[in-house]
């Protein structure tokens, strides 16, 4: 019974995502090491659900480790320059060998609908084409790069068409010119230049590694952040030119496509660890997700409440109404003060409040209700709730901030607070004071010049 309660929790929790996401474009770029994994099948039975769900996709496949089989087995040796492979004549028909293999069976295993498997009914149709027009990489530092080409242009009508037809769009990392060349292109090229110009909802990146931030982590080692900023991959490329990046180069490689798509209409880019089990389901359908997520603009953000917020609040406040630790407000009270509410709001819900009320004559304000998401606690987003209410404080004119509390005595002393009497408070609190719940009151003096 409580794996079935668990289950319906996580199936609420996952339905803004469900109706958020149908009709958008996801850009899946899949790495030739992981079409070679022995569950690549899991990924595409994952890649059926979100198709079901009403998700246009594209996917995007390389074959590096295919191509470098076929090298190695005909003797041929790899050469590269500034980490970019270069592809002679002889290299490039190993290279459209491998990469139509790879095509194939990947097409092969979307086709499925083995009985009593996740793939059982399942009516993906699958559409590839000519969608790339590409241009020779070019000579580079005296180096000539040959058959390595990169993206000139992407058929945007065309994949729009096979999407608009309910078809899973699979693209290669070959691409050809005008004149009818061949060119070897990186799936990370190709996947980038298709989100932008397809000004997808998501890139989504399944990285061979990744070594995301762990809150639960004790160790002082370095690792990416759940969410980036553009401007912050930035600095993150610049301080891993100066010093020995604790970030590998593939994380590297893909936080310059990230800052790319994101400065080209792509709404999120993530980054996620191939090996975790469902990891993109874990990613897209979680509020907090398991990989790296980059946005032009911080997810995060403090405002004021309007109307709209008030079934939000509720759902904050009512299990600790319940508890006992905030006085319990009705929808109509909510709803007549929501003016005196702020609200901590990550992508879109809100997981943290708190209300201010002045006392305009006394030259004070009091701070209430103030409560953070279960899953959030810990994590400094009740500090700055409450460094938005002390700012706001000061912003009407009053330096002093009070609190009445039943359970949080000692995180309001160790921000600054301390005990007072009952006395100290205006005398219209004093008349409203609760005695059965017996409240301990604590008090700040702000600091208006700094």
């Amino acid at each position: 019974m409580k794996v079935i309660a668990n289950f319906v929790a996580w199936f609420r929790s996952a339905a803004p995502y469900i109706h958020s996401f149908r009709g958008k474009i996801f850009v899946i770029g899949i790495s030739g090491e992981m079409v070679t994994d022995e569950n690549f099948i899991f990924f595409i039975h994952d890649i059926n659900l979100l198709a079901s769900l009403g998700v246009r996709l594209v996917l995007v496949h390389g074959a590096r480790p295919q191509i470098v089989q076929r090298l190695n087995e005909n003797r041929f040796t790899i050469n590269s320059a500034m980490g970019i492979d270069i592809t002679d004549t002889a290299s490039l028909q190993f290279a459209k060998e491998a990469i139509g293999r790879t095509h194939l069976e990947i097409e092969a295993l979307l086709s499925m609908g083995l009985p009593n498997s996740p793939m059982a009914n399942a009516a993906i149709q699958v559409a590839s084409g000519n969608f790339i027009t590409a241009c020779p990489f070019g000579v580079i530092n005296g180096v000539d790069f040959m058959h390595t080409g990169k993206v000139r242009k992407v058929n945007v009508s065309a994949i729009q068409n096979s999407l608009n037809q309910g078809n899973v769009v699979l693209i290669s990392s070959l691409g050809h010119s005008p004149t009818g060349e061949i060119f070897n292109l990186t799936m990370e090229n190709v996947a980038t230049e298709v989100a932008s110009a397809l000004h997808a909802e998501k890139l989504i990146f399944l990285l061979d590694s990744l070594d995301h931030h762990d809150e639960s982590r004790n160790d002082e080692k370095p690792s990416l952040p759940r969410e980036l900023t553009v401007a912050q991959c930035r600095m993150l490329l610049q301080n891993s030119e100066k010093t020995v990046s604790d970030l590998n180069a593939e994380v590297l490689k893909l936080l310059s496509c990230a800052i790319q798509a994101c400065e080209q209409n792509v709404a999120r880019t993530h980054l996620v660890n191939r090996h975790t089990d469902g990891a993109i389901l874990k990613e897209l359908f979680t509020h907090y997700g398991i990989g790296c997520m980059i946005s032009r603009e911080s997810l995060e953000s403090i405002r004021k409440a309007h109307i709209d917020d008030v079934g939000s609040i509720l759902q904050l406040i009512e299990p600790l109404e319940t508890e006992g630790i905030l006085v319990r407000r009705s929808r109509e009270l909510l709803e007549i003060e929501i003016s005196r509410f702020i609200v901590f709001e990550h992508d879109s819900m809100i997981i943290g409040c708190a209300a201010l009320y002045p006392f305009s004559q006394d030259g004070i304000c009091e701070l209430a209700c103030l409560a953070v998401h279960p899953a959030y606690r810990s994590l400094g987003y009740g500090n700055r709730l409450l460094k938005a209410v002390e700012e706001l404080t000061i912003s009407q004119g009053h330096d002093k901030l009070f609190v009445l509390t039943t359970h949080a005595t000692h995180w309001f002393i160790e921000h600054g607070f301390h005990e007072v009497s009952l006395a100290d408070l205006p005398k219209l609190k004093q008349d409203l004071y609760n005695y059965k719940r017996k409240s301990k009151v604590y008090m700040k003096s702000l600091n208006q010049s700094g």
